[in-house]
């Protein structure tokens, strides 16, 4: 007698093959996409001027070239005091912005705060409308006269209203109010709840609250622009400014003169481009892996509860 054959079992997550393949070159091409980019942004940092100029930019240069780093680096102890501002400001606002965030969007995902739909109009409201130019600058140089100091680096950004609605979403979808309630009758305070239920439940909406205060720090160079006189206190974005714009400024100028001096003529001023760039992103690109699998896994939170 036949053995009688199993029914097949269906199963939504299963792929076939061709599908399996189809979806790996797809993914493949998407990752080129991004990546060869920054490898020509690389490789053309590192190409000489001259052949630069002759051959246009590609991922193999005809000849190597160091002068856009070594006209960048001649201001070796700027560059290192502006890294160190830019490293300090980017700690420090990333863990204190966080804080101040989680804590002001913890109280407005619990039901039973009062005040929770006054509070979220009121940090909604800053979404839309703003004080303006001359105001902000008043209130931080002659109202808590913290002008040309890092503090002004920091405490601008200390609150975002799109990060605070992320974290709220993210606390109603992964801290159960049963477990709070269990919590208070067990005598804990909302502090103690706050920093020993909340925060270990929501470790991937706030890493990806910090990863998003990261890079607003790090990429910033508006606020030294406003507030910072000190040229010890520019941090590395508004330095490497700086650097690009004298380059521009050269070039314009001798070009309208019809005449190239020989410092211009040598200046590398398409590779410097180049190199401000990968010298600003280099840091904090080490970043993401450690913050990657919180990072995707808080906007998908974020995104579909809400």
């Amino acid at each position: 007698m036949k053995a009688m054959k199993k029914p097949r079992v269906f199963n939504a997550h299963r792929i076939s093959g061709k599908t399996n393949i189809i979806l790996n070159i797809f993914f493949i091409i998407v990752v080129l996409i991004c990546v060869i980019p920054i490898i020509l942004v690389i490789m053309v940092s590192i190409t000489d001027q001259k052949s630069l100029i002759e051959h246009g930019y590609s991922l193999f240069p005809k000849k190597f070239g160091f002068t856009g780093y070594e006209y960048i680096f001649r201001r070796g102890k700027a560059i290192l005091s502006a890294y160190g501002i830019s490293i300090i400001v980017a700690v420090l606002g990333t863990v204190c912005s966080t804080l101040v965030m989680a804590m002001y969007a913890y109280p407005l995902s619990r039901p039973n705060f009062r005040f929770r739909k006054g509070l979220t109009w009121f940090v909604l409201i800053t979404m839309l409308f703003s004080g303006g130019l001359v105001p902000w600058y008043i209130v931080y140089t002659q109202v808590l006269r913290i002008g040309d100091t890092i503090a002004v680096l920091i405490i601008p950004y200390l609150m975002n209203a799109f990060y605070v609605l992320i974290m709220r979403t993210f606390y109603r979808g992964a801290v159960p109010e049963e477990l709070l309630e269990s919590a208070r009758i067990d005598g804990a305070s909302e502090f103690r709840i706050f920093f020993t239920i909340a925060i270990p439940l929501s470790t991937a909406g706030l890493a990806t609250v910090a990863l998003f205060s990261l890079l607003t720090y790090w990429n910033d160079w508006y606020l030294p622009l406003i507030f910072i006189r000190n040229d010890a206190l520019n941090n590395i974005q508004f330095l490497l400014k700086n650097i690009l714009d004298n380059v521009q400024f050269l070039a314009r100028m001798s070009s309208s003169m019809g005449s190239v001096s020989i410092s211009t003529q040598d200046m590398p001023s398409e590779t410097i481009r180049m190199a401000i760039a990968i010298i600003a992103i280099g840091p904090i690109i080490f970043a993401y892996p450690f913050c990657q699998k919180y990072f995707i896994k808080g906007l998908t939170i974020g995104a579909v509860k809400g």
